[in-house]
């Protein structure tokens, strides 16, 4: 009896040739999307020690192996290429509609490889159940995401989403995004695929939007239909009645627990706590819906966490959607903007320009912290967005190229990153285990690759508790879940198995995280990474903050390593739920 994933396909699309190819999908890769299948592909395709920016680097959209069916919030997609930011390889995950798309009418990927003879020129692919095209899109080159998703969307069915970039990933800065509509019937370009600079290697392509359109495909149907349905539905139930509270408003509810542990930085990490916090807690984002209007909402069709914050102005009108803790963080607190609304309007301009809001707040801090600006400019700040970016000066590239680019620009000592990608909100001295994950994973500084936050955890138990988020994570990458979700090992295995109609082990399910690691890493010793790159930037190590400024990171390098060998499992591993 056939089953849906027979017919399923790979897009192939050569910028050089300008041309497209739709091939099988290998039927030994049916457990693997998103993240897992984007590194697989990353392996066979691409030249590990080839220039991030050139022809030969490969990009991928992967949507994880759940997305388009009823599984709750699996819509979610991952974009991978070798990052222009590390040198690494690199997976950037997002929420929204393409995803949900791409996987109901059939496509598990598409890869993009290549790059025109002429770099001005502007393309589209638009994406049908049984038709890819590249098309020109010259008349879009430099919109920026909104206007330009509006223009698109404005020509294609009510139930099309598309994936795009702005100026930022046009111009080709390391820091750039990619963004995905949201499943608002105005499909706003509000869920942002941002760190590594994926999207300056989607504008090293000159390709500007993918356009989906999976016009009345129903979801993906499971070969245990009625097991599917009871497990999706006992899930659910179980997550609002239990989970859910912990998300119920988003991940801006953090502030206060993060700045009490020390990991809401503050001028640059100098300090890890801020004193006026308060004004940028979610509590205030909240306040204002009664007043303003703006609302929770859920980004992806089928999203029962419902964690995204609608943020309208003073006004009444729509701003900016989500406004997250880490974007309060870095664009706020550690630029010592203390005022929530000047961080949703950094929020638009980043999402606009397209631009990861952590690399971006984090060179705008070291840019403060280097004598470039005062602390706390905040219409300076967005100065440096909405001007010097825009037009293009080297001030401005080198903020948009990220915190490495603007420090070592200006000499500055103090600029944190790992792996060349600038530190998130969770600052790795006072959370160890988390810490090691930031030095020891591919991605380098990426909350989303292995999160722990518990102080209290350092030594060898923090190398386990690193490895195991790790392999959580990259599972729950893959399949297309959100983290929020908190599917553990054994409840992804149990939609699964229904899914498939066959036994899925627990076993099976964590190899793909664990087999998901070792081709990372086998993809950044080919690139010529070494024991030296698993590490922290000096000022991580040598300045510390919190009671006496006490907190530094001080894990060494054979503890780092161990992370990236296998360890004995504890007894809680198949129910951890990701974190990130």
């Amino acid at each position: 009896m056939a089953q849906v994933w027979d017919n399923d396909k790979i897009i192939y699309v050569d910028m050089t040739a300008l041309s497209v190819k739709v091939e099988a999908f290998k039927p030994e890769w049916k457990l693997l999307g998103g993240r897992a299948l984007s590194a697989k592909l990353m392996l066979e395709l691409c030249d590990p020690k080839c220039d991030p920016l050139g022809p030969e680097n490969v990009l991928v959209f992967a949507p994880g192996t759940l997305s388009g069916t009823s599984a709750p919030t699996s819509g979610r997609i991952s974009m991978g290429c070798k990052s222009p930011l590390t040198g690494g390889i690199k997976e950037a995950n997002a929420g929204g509609d393409p995803g949900q798309d791409l996987m109901k009418i059939g496509y598990r990927a598409v890869v993009v490889v290549g790059q025109p003879s002429d770099m001005e020129r502007r393309w589209g692919l638009r994406v049908l159940e049984n038709n890819v095209e590249l098309v020109p899109a010259d008349e879009y080159k430099g919109l920026w995401n909104y206007a330009c998703c509006e223009k698109l969307l404005s020509q294609e069915s009510s139930a099309a989403s598309a994936i795009s970039i702005g100026p930022a990933g046009e111009m080709m800065l390391r820091g750039a995004s990619i963004a995905c509509t949201d499943s608002d019937k105005d499909r706003r370009p509000a869920r942002q695929a941002a760190r590594g600079g994926v999207g300056a290697v989607m504008g090293a392509k000159c390709l500007k939007w993918i356009m989906v359109d999976a016009t009345k495909k129903p979801t993906r149907k499971p070969v245990d239909r009625k097991g599917f349905s009871q497990y999706t539905k006992a899930f659910s139930q179980d997550y609002l009645s239990t989970r859910h509270a912990n998300f119920k408003y988003g991940t801006s509810a953090v502030v206060p627990a993060a700045n009490m542990l020390h990991t809401f930085p503050y001028k640059n990490r100098t300090e890890g706590r801020n004193p006026e916090f308060e004004k940028l807690d979610g509590a205030r984002i909240r306040e204002s819906f009664e007043s303003r209007g703006g609302a929770m909402h859920n980004c992806m069709t089928g999203c029962i966490v419902q964690c995204s914050n609608i943020v309208h102005d003073k006004d009444g009108n729509y701003l900016t959607s989500a406004l997250e803790f880490e974007t309060l963080t870095l664009l706020g607190s550690c630029c010592a903007i203390n005022d929530w609304e000047d961080v949703a309007d950094l929020d638009r301009l980043c999402d606009e320009i397209g631009l990861d809001t952590i690399e971006t707040g984090a060179a705008i801090a070291v840019f403060m912290d280097s004598g470039g600006m005062e602390w706390g400019d905040a219409e300076g700040a967005k100065d440096l967005l909405r001007k010097e970016m825009v037009n293009g000066t080297e001030l401005g590239k080198n903020i948009g190229h990220g915190a490495l680019a603007i420090g070592t620009a200006r000499g500055h000592d103090r600029i944190p990153v790992a792996k060349g990608q600038a530190m998130p909100a969770w600052d790795p001295r006072p959370l160890k285990a988390t810490g090691i994950t930031y030095a020891s994973s591919a991605m380098g500084a990426d909350h989303t690759a292995g999160l722990v936050i518990d102080p209290k955890i350092t030594g060898e138990a923090a190398v386990v508790a690193s490895q195991e988020i790790q392999i959580v994570n990259a599972i729950c990458d893959s399949t297309g879940f959100c983290m929020f979700l908190g599917p553990t090992i054994d409840e992804t295995r149990q939609f699964f198995t229904p899914f498939f109609g066959e036994e899925v082990s627990r076993e099976e399910v964590a190899d793909i995280g664990w087999q998901c690691l070792l081709d990372e890493w086998e993809f950044n010793d080919k690139a010529g990474f070494s024991v030296a790159d698993d590490d922290m930037a000096p000022c991580l190590r040598d300045e510390g903050i919190g009671p006496d400024h006490a907190f530094k990171f001080d894990i060494n390098a054979d503890l780092i390593a161990m992370a990236k060998v296998s360890q004995p499992l504890t007894e809680t591993f198949y129910s951890k739920s990701p974190a990130g």
